[in-house]
C-alpha cells in the first residue's frame, strides 16, 4: 500500500513526512471527530494530510483495522508483563485510571 499522505515506517504507519502515527488519526476519526477537529489536535498536519489519512484508512479499512487490533493486543500483553514485573506501579496506574473522567480513559 502506497499513498501520497501515508507511509509505512518500520512496523507502523505514519503521516508522510511527520512523526504522527496514522493510528492517532484513525482513533479520533472513529470517535466521530471532524477532520478540522483532528487537525486542531495535530497542528503539525495540514487539513489535506488529515483528509488524506482518513481516505487512506477508508480505502484500506479491513487491513488497518486488523493492524490496530494487533497493536492493541500487543499493548495489552506488554501491560500485563509490566504489571507482573512492577505490581505496585500497576496498582497505582489502575487507581489513577479509575479516578479519571470517562471521556479521558
Amino acid at each position: 500500500m502506497t499513498d501520497k499522505y501515508v507511509e509505512k515506517h518500520d512496523q507502523g504507519w505514519r503521516i508522510k513526512g511527520t512523526r504522527v502515527a496514522l493510528d492517532s488519526i484513525i482513533y479520533q476519526f472513529q470517535q466521530g471527530r471532524s477532520p478540522e477537529a483532528i487537525q486542531d489536535a495535530f497542528p503539525a498536519l495540514s487539513l489535506s494530510q488529515v483528509y488524506g489519512a482518513i481516505a487512506f484508512y477508508l480505502d484500506h479499512q479491513a487491513e488497518l483495522d486488523e493492524y490496530l487490533a494487533h497493536n492493541e493486543d500487543a499493548e495489552e500483553e506488554a501491560n500485563k508483563e509490566i504489571a507482573r514485573l512492577f505490581p505496585k506501579g500497576a496498582a497505582l496506574k489502575a487507581r489513577i485510571k479509575r479516578s479519571l473522567p470517562e471521556s479521558t480513559k
